[in-house]
């Protein structure tokens, strides 16, 4: 694969906890701290998603202090207090303690670790009163800084590699179906000169597409690897059962988890991480495509393609170059700095583009893993013979745009009369700017009858 950006002309994650309540449970608030202990020695607290209780904790100079962390979340969480080297990692339901001295009054921070669950709020602060010293509102604004928001790019770092197709099941009888899924935790570039840490399954955004047949027993297991830094967990939407599995499939690291579903309905579904803050976990790349086949199959084709879309928002200004972190803001607001095809900007042009012949049925699975942007489809310069909106068992015919939701999925086809190279976009088009683009390289003879130029425009613009 060609690992040089694509496209130069494109100019180049409380968070909103997208909690599932059957895969995940009740959100809780993201508020700022408010809630403050009492002044004491032997302090209590409550972790949940994603805040502490009390966020802001009173406690005398020059004692020794027993913290007590009780983790009453649905995923694991952790407590740092740097100035007083305290660390302390409770699995959910779990509780665990440390003592330690706090030998100089002043206001310290504590956070979680785990990454973006800070961002989402679950951070406060430990005062400590030295004799005679009376505090009768919250602390000033945390003391440290705000952190860079570019870091340098590790060496060796490269591109994702990109999913395959996979192919048609060719069956005619129901089977059981083994796939296992890897939760990996990769850093890759996701434009020139700009890197980020991607969540993924497998090591690809989006995860591998996973083919199955209507009636098929599927047995899924998910790991994830002991040197991850986060729960994940995977919701197919073509499960029928609790949370689409997101609910059994909370895997910690080092751990794993199976579970058997039946496939009941044809169709193309997206599966996504539904492990909190799920916003998070999907935007870093947790996403794909499961296609259900009818008991006869898919129409045969000449060419099958897999392509999905997501948005990704970044701490600090969209085009400052090195290694970026989320931003939760943005997340929240629905501000994306990039919107990208499979993961990157350029990852399905040039030498990476889709490629067909003149007179070949081309389909795309096209899927949307968001977290938030809803896409409207298009193929520049061509028409889709036959669109299965949401995946859908009957498709409409002679389709120029569709829409395609966060979390859904379609199936386009077309037959390609033309030779010449064709742009998928989102056809929001200020999101062509920020990298949802893809090229469809056509090769063969050009029929004068379909399209010829008779004469031609001096610019070298359009699209």
């Amino acid at each position: 694969m060609d690992t040089k950006p694509g496209l130069k002309l494109l100019s180049l994650l409380g968070v909103l906890v997208l909690l599932l309540s059957a895969c995940i449970g009740p959100a809780a608030t993201s508020a700022p701290p408010s809630s403050a202990s009492e002044l004491t020695t032997d302090v209590k607290l409550v972790a949940t998603e994603f805040k502490y209780d009390p966020a802001i904790i009173r406690v005398p100079a020059g004692k020794d202090i027993t913290i007590t962390l009780e983790n009453k979340g649905s995923i694991e969480h952790d407590l740092h207090i740097a100035a007083f080297n305290v660390h302390l990692v409770p699995k959910p339901g779990q509780t665990v303690k440390a003592t330690f001295r706090a030998d100089k009054p002043g206001t310290y921070d504590f956070e979680c670790t785990i990454p973006g669950h800070k961002e989402a709020g679950m951070k406060g602060q430990i005062v400590v009163l030295g004799e005679g010293q009376v505090q009768a509102g919250p602390p000033a604004a945390a003391s440290a800084g705000q952190p860079p928001a570019a870091a340098p790019v590790p060496p060796g770092t490269g591109y994702l590699p990109m999913p395959a197709v996979a192919p048609p099941v060719n069956r005619s009888e129901p089977a059981l179906v083994k796939v296992e899924l890897e939760a990996r935790e990769v850093t890759a570039y996701l434009a020139d000169g700009i890197a980020y840490t991607f969540w993924t399954y497998n090591g690809t955004v989006p995860g591998p597409m996973i083919r199955v047949r209507q009636g098929d027993t599927v047995e899924l297991t998910l790991k994830n690897p002991p040197d991850s830094k986060a729960t994940h967990s995977i919701d197919l939407h073509a499960v029928t059962g609790p949370g689409g599995g997101g609910k059994v499939t909370q895997v910690a690291p080092g751990e794993s988890a199976t579970f058997r579903f039946k496939a009941l309905n044809p169709g193309v579904y997206v599966y996504h991480c539904a492990t909190p803050m799920v916003a998070h976990h999907i935007s870093s790349g947790m996403y794909g495509l499961i296609v259900v086949e009818p008991p006869g199959g898919l129409p045969k084709v000449d060419r099958e393609f897999y392509v999905m879309q997501g948005d990704l928002y970044l701490a600090g200004n969209r085009d400052e170059k090195g290694l970026r972190s989320v931003s939760i803001e943005k997340l929240l607001d629905e501000r994306p700095d990039y919107v990208v095809f499979n993961g990157r900007v350029g990852a399905l042009t040039g030498d990476n583009a889709l490629k067909a012949k003149v007179g070949e049925t081309v389909r795309i699975f096209f899927g949307v893993g968001g977290p938030n942007l809803t896409s409207s489809f298009h193929v520049i310069g061509e028409i889709f013979d036959r669109v299965y909106p949401e995946g859908a068992s009957e498709p409409v015919y002679n389709v120029q745009t569709t829409m395609v939701p966060a979390g859904g999925a379609a199936i386009v086809e077309f037959k390609v009369d033309y030779p010449g190279t064709y742009t998928l976009v989102d056809h929001s088009l200020g999101r062509l700017e920020k990298g949802a683009a893809a090229q469809l390289v056509v090769e063969g003879p050009a029929d004068p009858a379909i399209f010829e130029v008779v004469k031609g425009g001096q610019g070298s613009g359009g699209h």
